[in-house]
């Protein structure tokens, strides 16, 4: 009895391993949108059988961002709009109840975190590092609404993420969107300091309200016919 649950105990952290490489690369558009992803040539890079990479890729699949098609293989689904306005539809309903929250309870080791955060920002900025300025962005949203002590919501807010993100990443550095983006933050910050939970709200409901537009002209681009 033993041995068998150790044995499926070792797979599911393979599993949980692969999944969390894939997802990254996803989301990073490392892996592009419609390219293959072959259960063979993923069991011989992460030195595992097929059956976490199956679970992983299954795990990917709920969220929406594999494609499986039986007898054809696995892909890397294509950004489609539908879904990402879901995400961006989920995120303004649990981000801005979030902010409300955190505004009442105004932790100093909250705003501490969130203070550093920006300070990194700043200077993510200054060196014209996006990678890096993009990973402090999601730190930033990550800290706020763990704050709020919701594992499950926030579980489902990642998920809703996930299709979201890769269109924020071909859209992030254009058109001065990082400095509007890092100011934005800079106001959900102090928003939170002043502890009005309706203030704060509005503030977070105006930041995501920009990222939509940014996101809707990624779309619309993405969208476009290829020039002949």
């Amino acid at each position: 009895m033993g041995e068998p649950l150790l044995a499926h105990t070792k797979d599911q952290l393979k599993a949980e391993r692969i999944y969390d490489v894939l997802r990254k690369r996803i989301r990073d558009l490392e892996l592009a949108p419609g390219a293959p992803l072959r259960k063979e040539e993923l069991a011989v890079a992460f030195g595992v059988s097929r059956a976490p990479v199956s679970e992983a890729l299954a795990r990917l699949s709920e969220e929406g961002l594999v494609d499986i098609f039986p007898q054809h293989g696995s892909f890397v689904a294509k950004i489609r709009a539908e879904d990402v306005r879901e995400g961006l539809f989920i995120r303004l309903g649990l981000e801005t109840q979030a902010m409300r929250d955190v505004a009442l309870a105004r932790d100093p080791a909250l705003l501490a975190q969130l203070d550093a955060n920006i300070a990194a920002q700043a200077e993510a900025l200054r060196r014209d590092e996006l990678t890096q300025f993009y990973d402090l962005d999601e730190a930033l949203h990550a800290l706020i609404f763990g704050a709020v002590g919701r594992p499950r919501a926030s579980r489902f807010l990642d998920s809703a993420r996930a299709q979201l993100d890769r269109v924020r990443r071909l859209a992030l550095p254009g058109g001065g969107r990082p400095e509007a983006t890092f100011d934005e933050h800079r106001r959900l910050v102090e928003a939170i300091r002043m502890g009005d939970p309706e203030f704060a709200a509005a503030a977070m409901r105006a930041h995501l309200v920009e990222v939509t537009a940014s996101v809707e002209r990624q779309l619309a681009h993405l969208a476009a016919p290829e020039p002949r």
